[in-house]
């Protein structure tokens, strides 16, 4: 899959597009339903198939200060199409000038003379241009005067996350925010992951037996509610189960709210620098503070008893 930042990286001869626009946070099931169709439309007109999105969030632009927590950074997110079967990921910066252009400009730029759309396929409240002035019937509209069609999918689903809410990236955070992990799962289809580097902290995981991996998240993650959980450690393309916690270690009065992931069994890792993935499976249990360093260990031997036995099923 090809990956593109600005219209300037699109190959001169590339040729006709199906095309999706959006955020597209997280891949979630909602947005799968989009991308797969914009794949399969593709497949069967004998053209490439692209996803369009945009960095930093648009909303940070036009509103400063209100970014999203990000459920996938770009290259999690473009991971998440390749196997989806897109055939490149167009990343436009979104800036402050960018923002400003009419729908007809956006249209005319990206659509028409960068990716030679021959069909357009997007939700039902998809809107683009500046002041979100555009909408699905102006796309159809300037569509058929620039040789391309635009087909509109309900892209909503429906589960027991939320109580039977539509799905969506806003719903997503909801459910990590307050450690849903089920929930949030149900809704991406896969565990919610948290990324970043390995940073040294203040090692008192190794000093009680059970060494964590300190995770410098990358800006502006969505991570969970404070609390313990099951899920899985990623580094140098192995997985391994681990136990996670998320918090301000009270017991020991910490002030920093870190993110700190013990791999199961492991003994001699070394992950300092390295750029790792934190899924998360289930929450075992709310941040404590314990009376007593035997009290923490004894809790922290069941939490990684527990976390073993829901990764080992999941």
């Amino acid at each position: 899959m090809q990956r593109w930042r600005g219209l300037e990286e699109i190959p001169g001869d590339w040729g006709r597009s199906v095309v999706t626009i959006g955020s597209f946070d997280g891949v979630h099931l909602g947005h799968q339903l989009i991308i797969n169709r914009a794949v399969l439309r593709a497949r069967e007109l004998g053209v490439k198939a692209v996803v369009v999105t945009f960095d930093p969030h648009p909303s940070e632009v036009v509103r400063p200060g209100s970014h999203p927590p990000l459920l996938a950074p770009h290259p999690r997110r473009a991971e998440l199409m390749a196997t989806l079967g897109v055939d490149a990921v167009l990343v436009l910066p979104f800036t402050a000038e960018f923002s400003k252009e009419s729908p007809q400009t956006f249209v005319q730029q990206v659509l028409v003379d960068a990716l030679h759309a021959r069909l357009v396929i997007e939700g039902p409240n998809f809107r683009f241009g500046h002041k979100a002035a555009g909408d699905v019937a102006l796309l159809a509209e300037l569509g058929r005067a620039a040789d391309f069609e635009v087909e509109v999918v309900d892209l909503q689903v429906r589960g027991a996350a939320g109580g039977g809410e539509p799905f969506s990236s806003t719903l997503v955070r909801r459910l990590v925010a307050t450690g849903d992990m089920a929930g949030a799962g149900e809704v991406l289809g896969r565990p919610h992951r948290v990324e970043g580097t390995v940073v040294r902290g203040a090692q008192r995981g190794r000093d009680l037996g059970y060494p964590t991996a300190n995770v410098d998240t990358v800006p502006h993650s969505a991570v969970p509610a404070d609390g313990v959980y099951a899920g899985w450690l990623t580094a140098s393309g192995e997985q391994m189960p681990a136990a996670i916690s998320v918090g301000t270690n009270p017991t020991f009065d910490g002030t920093a709210r870190t993110v700190e992931a013990y791999a199961i069994d492991r003994v001699g890792l070394d992950l300092y620098g390295l750029h790792v993935a934190v899924d998360f499976l289930a929450f075992l249990r709310g941040m404590e503070k314990f009376d007593t360093i035997e009290a923490l260990l004894d809790r922290m031997a069941a939490d990684v008893k527990q976390a073993r036995e829901l990764t080992a099923n999941g």
